[in-house]
């Protein structure tokens, strides 16, 4: 599982321009099932992903494709965990720790 906290690197006004096309992009991903959660940070400097991927390179490849990160307007900062305990929604994505 991944977190993937985006910070604006353009002003609002570019990030409100971009806007329609990261949210299809994030809603194709939530029909595919790697999107779990996401929403802007407060104060509104970015937002956060919380997301499900084979590896760390497929999301980093997928976070590439983000109309903001493809305009520059974001820096990606991707954190990989474990999901050793969750809430029973995301309990097919639980995880165990290597023995």
């Amino acid at each position: 599982m991944f977190i993937l906290e985006l910070t604006y690197t353009a002003p609002l006004e570019r990030i409100d321009a971009l806007l329609p096309a990261h949210v299809a992009w994030l809603e194709q991903h939530y029909a595919n099932g790697t999107f779990l959660a996401s929403g802007r940070k407060v104060p509104r400097d970015g937002g956060v992903i919380i997301a499900v991927a084979e590896s760390r390179d497929a999301i980093e490849a997928l976070a590439a494709t983000d109309p903001f990160a493809q305009a520059g307007a974001t820096a990606y900062r991707i954190t990989e965990f474990v999901p050793t305990t969750t809430g029973p929604e995301l309990a097919p994505h639980r995880e165990s720790l290597p023995a």
